[in-house]
């Protein structure tokens, strides 16, 4: 085994160590995982809230037990396999070892450790991009016409993962085209990979036609809810933070694509850059939906400064560049990880909101970071509704309804009594059971809205109560609250029926 393997192995291992530890044991699962775990059990090429890549993971994760190992398990996987990619691309690009160990330890420390902690789409995107560029490169220096179809397989997986990469392509087309790479749209076999590409995504296609385009709905839902709070300076501010301790051989990158003649052919790249965050910018799009862009910069980055501190004083600096990513990481672990409890972060709360992390989707800042408040509560309501599900004598004929998909995805990954819980939001809208007839209902209501439960409701049950709420105070869902509603005077699964139509018929719009 050589020497290059053995280290690049070493970053392999300490990348999984390092995601395991990150996450403090007070903290649940995040919403979305229990969500993403939840599509598992309803396969489909596409879903209201992602394309249907994840739900396949989901079913592995599954079939292995669905223990929280495994669940972060994969994400520690797609960011170890990007920086094996990065440390391809640097091989390809004929970068020495110091090249090696400094862009494999700019991807380790980096933002990339914080995506990974959680089974979201994200971690994956990531590698799609970077695996996408990888291929780009390949063709550049092999002029191999198998690239196109590799690529192709790439994108269109990606594409099935997460549209955030039709951002990549995008941006990459007007690059290309201002290049004096334009010339491989001559060739024809990258339009055979184009039809190949298409074929894999069709499917995916289909199911948005059949159901509507459910993803322009939820674009437009996310522009008006949450988009029309992110700023354009902002935007540009955060993308200097996810690769900070990097942020020097990233700008030794742009140089490099610009005056460096061993790069020329790859000075597309720096356009691409451009085009792609303007078009991000353009849309208002989150800042880290512009991950991905960056680990194949870092890998030219790498390449240009091991040729350049090779000789004279300049090498004394080698060291120094493997050394900032690591000074950078100290204050980022004290900061943008869930591995202190929650009541540090309170009584440390000036820190975190100087740096934005306080503030939530709503544009206000709150206690904790949304994303660490977000994994809070989730198995004291799962515990809470077992409880009071197992009262309950005909429970095949109780049905457990919640307002967001978070509290129906946590209570179907914790729960000991098979409850199958359900939700008129995301994709449990298409998950209702609607052959058994229904007597009695649990509730799972938020705070906000609770107040008029037992006026809206009641009056349809013979008996109706509270049975608990969720009592951690750092959560999200402080103070969710647990109706239950037995006997029923009407037609429950009327109801549900004209609410589903509702919810449907709002999602064409």
């Amino acid at each position: 085994m050589s020497k290059k393997t053995i280290i690049l192995i070493g970053f392999i291992l300490l990348k999984f160590v390092l995601q395991y530890q990150l996450i403090n044991p007070e903290y649940d699962l995040q919403r979305d995982e229990y969500l993403h775990l939840d599509q598992a059990h309803h396969l489909a090429w596409g879903y209201l809230s992602v394309p249907p890549v994840t739900s396949w993971i989901s079913y592995i994760i599954f079939l292995l037990g669905n223990t929280v190992f495994w669940v972060k398990f994969f994400p520690a996987l797609f960011g170890a396999l990007t920086l094996l990619i990065v440390w391809k691309t640097i091989e390809s690009l004929k970068g020495n070892l110091y090249a090696l160990i400094l862009g494999a330890t700019c991807i380790l420390f980096s933002t990339l450790l914080r995506i990974n902690t959680l089974y979201q789409p994200n971690s994956l995107d990531i590698l799609c991009w970077t695996a996408f560029y990888y291929v780009i490169i390949q063709y550049i220096l092999t002029e191999k016409p198998k690239y196109f179809f590799i690529g192709a397989i790439v994108f269109a997986f990606g594409f099935l993962n997460k549209y955030n990469i039709l951002f990549l392509l995008i941006g990459l087309l007007p690059a290309l085209l201002l290049s004096s790479e334009r010339k491989v749209f001559v060739e024809k076999k990258l339009y055979f990979a184009l039809i190949v590409g298409l074929l894999l995504i069709l499917p995916n296609l289909l199911w948005q036609y059949n159901n509507h385009f459910p993803i322009v709905h939820h674009m437009k839902e996310l522009a008006e809810t949450q988009l029309v709070n992110v700023d354009r300076t902002g935007f540009l501010k955060e993308q200097l933070l996810f690769f900070i301790g990097s942020f020097f051989v990233i700008i030794a990158a742009l140089y490099a694509l610009l005056f460096y003649k061993p790069f020329a052919r790859f000075k597309f790249f720096f356009a691409s850059l451009i085009f792609t965050l303007a078009i991000f910018m353009y849309f208002k799009a989150k800042a880290y939906y512009a991950i991905g862009l960056y680990p194949v910069y870092i890998a030219f980055g790498a390449v240009f400064l091991s040729q350049i501190l090779q000789t004279g004083w300049k090498r004394y600096l080698q060291p120094v560049f493997i050394i900032i990513p690591l000074l950078f990481f100290i204050p980022m672990y004290h900061l943008t990880f869930p591995n202190k409890s929650p009541e540090y972060f309170v009584k440390n709360q000036e820190q975190y909101k100087k740096i934005g992390m306080l503030r939530w989707e709503d544009g206000k800042d709150h206690d904790l970071p949304q994303d660490f408040a977000d994994m809070l509560g989730w198995k004291e309501l799962a515990r809470k509704t077992d409880s009071v599900y197992a009262l309950i004598p005909n429970k095949k004929e109780t049905i457990v309804l919640c307002d967001n998909y978070g509290q129906a995805g946590a209570i179907n990954y914790y729960t000991k009594k098979g409850i199958k819980a359900v939700s008129f939001n995301a994709d449990y809208v298409n998950w209702f059971d609607l052959t058994i007839q229904y007597k009695n209902l649990i509730r799972i209501k938020n705070y906000e809205e609770k107040s008029t439960e037992f006026e809206e409701t009641g009056p349809f049950f013979q008996s109706s109560a509270i049975a608990g709420e969720i009592t951690n105070k750092y959560a999200r869902e402080y103070k969710t609250t647990i109706f239950v509603f037995t006997k029923a005077k009407i037609n429950i699964n009327k109801r549900i029926e004209d609410e589903i139509k509702e919810e449907k018929d709002y999602l064409k719009e």
